[in-house]
């Protein structure tokens, strides 16, 4: 409360502004590549049903590594709440950047606070930062959790992304319904038994 007995206003929300930034996109050059690609392997996209393939091929790969801008708001906590906060079954969307296949699943992204929380939403829009984009699924699942240590400065961080690959379901091995399972734990989520126990729990994987 102010000297004059007028309440001090509540501290506004701490907001990062998170855009990917493109290398640049020519979608015309694409669209002419991909009907190049398409013919050279024996494609024609002469017939009414094939010929608007390029253009629809070039922007369905556009919308795959553009992911949308977002606001990373993040709020004093205030009450010192010092468990687990976890978000579980995010969807998961990605494309290989071996074969620029697909690969899909779902994601669990959960952090111990520290100082600041996060609005819930932002865990999703974090993954979808980094999956739009050519990615193997290693690498994704360290850069999410060291996004979040570094932004959020939190006593620990968990993510664990599980996925099927077409790539290798649908070409080569051809295992079909096979999943991969992928994780990072940083702070006490790696070093605490306990709270590594709780996270892996929590995500209904085993421990």
């Amino acid at each position: 409360m102010a000297a004059d007995g007028a309440q001090t206003p509540a501290p506004a929300p701490a907001a990062l502004r998170v855009a990917h930034e493109p290398q640049g996109t020519d979608l015309e050059a694409a669209e002419l590549a991909a009907a190049q690609f398409l013919r050279a392997l024996g494609v024609s996209t002469d017939s009414e049903s094939l010929r608007d393939t390029p253009r629809r091929m070039t922007h369905a790969y556009a919308e795959l590594f553009s992911p949308r801008p977002f606001d990373l708001t993040t709020f004093p906590n205030d009450e010192g709440y010092d468990e687990l906060v976890l978000a579980r079954g995010i969807p998961l969307r990605s494309v290989c950047e071996h074969h620029l296949m697909p690969f899909v699943g779902t994601a669990h992204i959960g952090y111990l606070p520290g100082q600041r929380i996060l609005g819930l939403s932002k865990l999703a829009r974090v993954l979808e930062h980094f999956a739009f984009r050519p990615q193997v699924q290693e690498r994704l699942t360290k850069q999410v959790a060291d996004w979040l240590q570094h932004q959020l400065e939190p006593k620990g961080v968990g993510v664990v992304i599980q996925a099927e690959h077409t790539c290798m379901t649908l070409r080569g091995v051809q295992a079909t319904g096979t999943a991969t399972m992928t994780s990072t734990l940083l702070g006490l989520l790696r070093t605490d038994a306990r709270s590594r126990s709780k996270f892996l729990a929590l995500t209904g994987l085993p421990r």
